[in-house]
């Protein structure tokens, strides 16, 4: 999940936004179990068209309103945001359907390999020449990925999709010739309409818990437009603000939280294994880390 910061210093503003954007992300989980009785193909559309009013208020608010507008009608635009949009909601399903099938542990070490698959990425299709540090810590992170393999019998397919899918969504939304939050709101929009099919058919079924299954569902449900829209918001705004090491430093943050509540709020089974993965992903970690320090410092 990260974004470079556009200037030269750490900004109070900036910590302030993506430390309440993290905030937000690493203590979702509690939210989410809450919905761990309604289908995860359910919540997501929920998750879409309740974030719509949100961001299109906070674009409006911000005179941005155009932006959306030519994006919409602008064929290379749409596109990519068709792409983008697609790439965003298969993440999201796979999140919500890991933390109410209690894979919250798969779910935070996905986010952890992310930014080395991020880098991986960035050296495959942009070239970008990676440090000796850089390709160990990429290793290391093969390694976990393969005792976890070797550990459960077959990949760790949750943690994998949500790394890749968060990597090649960053990717293409750099080519996104749009800001963060009208971009936001596009891919809302776009997915809106298949939402609400999506909604409609669980109506149809007679399968939905909005308004059919009491107050209480309802109110979860609309705060996951809340728990979606804002923290996004909130993280690009901070980002502007802050530098690109920093963001790769706090990005640990939410993930470190979702691990400390599956192992011990939520009890999953934690083997030695697993432990021995998640210390090698730490090990990858600090490496990575440590070489945006040196280079920041150099």
């Amino acid at each position: 999940m990260s974004i470079a910061g556009h200037e030269h210093h750490d900004t109070k503003r900036g910590y302030i936004f993506a430390g309440s954007a993290y905030f937000i992300w690493g203590f979702l989980p509690l939210y989410m179990k809450a919905l761990s009785h309604i289908p995860a193909w359910e919540v997501v559309p929920h998750r879409i068209i309740w974030s719509l009013p949100i961001s299109a208020a906070v674009v409006w608010a911000m005179g941005q309103t155009n932006i959306v507008k030519s994006a919409l009608v602008t064929k290379r635009v749409l596109g990519m945001t068709l792409l983008t949009a697609g790439l965003v909601s298969l993440n999201w399903g796979t999140y919500v359907w890991a933390i109410i099938n209690d894979r919250v542990l798969e779910a935070a070490l996905g986010y952890y390999i992310n930014p080395l698959f991020s880098i991986f990425l960035a050296s495959v299709l942009i070239k970008e020449n990676l440090s000796r540090a850089q390709w160990f810590a990429i290793g290391l992170a093969s390694l976990a990925v393969a005792i976890l393999t070797y550990e459960s019998g077959g990949l760790p397919w949750v943690s994998l999709i949500l790394s890749v899918t968060w990597g090649f969504y960053a990717y293409f939304k750099r080519t996104l010739p749009v800001a963060a939050t009208p971009g936001f709101l596009l891919e809302i929009i776009v997915l809106t309409p298949p939402s609400l099919l999506l909604l409609l058919w669980f109506d149809w079924h007679g399968k939905s818990h909005f308004l059919d299954t009491g107050w209480v569902d309802v109110m979860l449900l609309l705060g996951m437009g809340v728990f979606t829209a804002v923290p996004l918001m909130l993280y690009a705004l901070g980002a502007k603000g802050l530098r690109l090491s920093t963001i790769a430093i706090m990005q640990y943050s939410a993930p470190t939280v979702v691990f400390l509540l599956a192992v011990f709020v939520f009890k999953e089974p934690f083997s030695d294994g697993k432990l021995l993965a998640f210390v090698l992903i730490w090990a990858a970690l600090a490496v990575y880390t440590y070489s945006l320090i040196k280079l920041r410092y150099r």
